[in-house]
């Protein structure tokens, strides 16, 4: 600790807002420059970072001594006179007076210009890097913000199980574990028992992790991701696209405003999420799709057929909001999807697409009321009713209107960061080859 017991440490940010007289600060070593005469350390904590700079002749000589021994990621406290200096990365230099070392590190084994599986083998580390402290601190507000708004509109946090026995979006992409002898799969969306939650509680939400076993290696699929998902009772399809624009103009709203310096670390124009905010989503059924890609975008897509990434790129190519899809092929959407009354070949089913490449964010419908048509569509899928019996119940007992829908919230992490991998949108990924460290 520092002599004299100083321990009214205050953050680099709140150093930086006082801008002149004694501060005491506590961190990492960012940076170190060092020469016969003076020291030069780059501090950083979790608010920012700022220069630090030793004199030889100013400071003991144990100072010195652990000044020249101080290495990257190095912690340390330190007290010092803060002043404003141009050419310090961040506008302001602290000239120390004391300095106690709290652990020194060792030689740190993350350079420039290393590749991305290194960075991914050394996460664990990579994650104090000022990239990824701002995708972090960003990845932050977006819950908060997802909370703010669900709560907002009236809406009970509620959590379903991890654990379960059946499958809610295709049974090739379920994971299965050994549940004491027991054969039980991780959760691909808490859809199923929220269904169950809406007759006790009407308007509910959740922020959980899911599970996918898709076998993907593309830049938007992780195996273990973060859903947000609502659903509500007495709420029609329209009703729920309302919802999903909303939370998204919401979130977009809160990072533009919490979150400026964090994107200008990651250098990712602010300019590119205002139309989220400022526009009206753009809404178009799968069959304008389909003509929009014929006609604009050269491509020609058989009627039933699920969009794909290519697709989804160009179609957002066109705009510079999310865009909405709605009415798919029935075919080809899960089982609790409701039938469009006046047309039984789609559903009533929607996907949110972002622009810039980052494909789907939101999936939702609203959901089958006959219980004979639900039954029907498992059947056909080759599941077994009776492990089931706890859903259709709900059908059976005081069935109303309900819909809702998913959020993939590291796919919008990803857009509003404007990453090029969703691997960054969240600290520790876990991808079809990764799941270490």
């Amino acid at each position: 600790m520092l002599k004299g017991g100083i321990m009214n440490f205050i953050s680099i940010k709140e150093a930086m807002q006082k801008g002149t007289g004694e501060v005491s600060i506590r961190g990492w070593v960012y940076r170190e420059r060092k020469s016969n005469k003076f020291g030069f350390i780059v501090l950083r904590d979790a608010t920012d970072i700022v220069q630090c700079i030793i004199e030889k002749d100013k400071v003991s000589e144990k100072i010195w001594a652990d000044m020249e021994k101080i290495l990257i990621e190095s912690s340390c406290e330190i007290h010092g006179t803060i002043h404003p200096e141009k050419r310090a990365p961040t506008g302001f230099e602290i000239a120390v007076s004391e300095m106690s070392v709290v652990s020194f590190a060792e030689p740190f084994p993350i350079n420039k210009d290393q590749g991305t599986e290194f960075l991914l083998d050394e996460r664990h580390l990579w994650i104090r890097s000022r990239y990824m402290t701002s995708i972090l601190k960003i990845r932050s507000t977006v819950f908060q913000a997802i909370r703010e708004y669900f709560c907002s509109k009236g809406f009970y946090e509620y959590q379903s199980p991890i654990f379960t026995d059946v499958q809610c979006e295709g049974g090739s992409t379920l994971f299965q574990v050994d549940y004491f002898g027991h054969p039980v799969y991780l959760t691909q969306s808490w859809q199923l028992y929220a269904e169950a939650g809406i007759f006790s509680l009407e308007k509910i939400f959740t922020i959980a992790p899911s599970f996918r076993a898709e076998r993907s290696k593309t830049s938007r699929h992780l195996t273990e991701y973060w859903h947000a998902e609502m659903e509500v009772a007495w709420c029609g399809f329209d009703g729920m696209i309302e919802y999903g624009e909303g939370l998204i103009k919401h979130v977009v709203n809160s990072v533009l405003e919490r979150n400026r310096e964090e994107l200008k670390i990651l250098k990712r124009d602010p300019a590119k999420l205002k139309p989220a905010i400022e526009k009206p989503f753009k809404r178009i059924t799968y069959d304008e799709a389909l003509f929009l890609l014929k006609q604009k975008c050269k491509l020609e897509i058989p009627w039933g057929k699920d969009l794909r990434t290519i697709e989804e790129d160009k179609l957002t190519s066109l705009f510079d909001a999310p865009v909405i899809v709605t009415r798919y092929p029935k075919m080809i959407k899960a089982f609790y999807m409701r039938e469009d009354p006046e047309n039984p070949d789609v559903v009533l089913g929607s996907d949110f697409l972002l622009p810039e490449g980052h494909g789907e964010v939101i999936g939702g419908s609203e959901r089958e009321p006959d219980l004979e048509k639900i039954k029907e569509r498992l059947k056909a899928q080759g599941e077994k009713l009776e492990n089931y019996e706890f859903y259709l119940d709900t059908r059976r007992y005081g069935s109303v209107p309900h819909s809702g829908f998913g959020l993939g919230v590291e796919r919008l992490v990803s857009w509003i960061c404007g990453l090029e991998n969703i691997k960054d949108a969240i600290a520790f990924p876990r991808t079809m080859l990764r799941w270490t460290p």
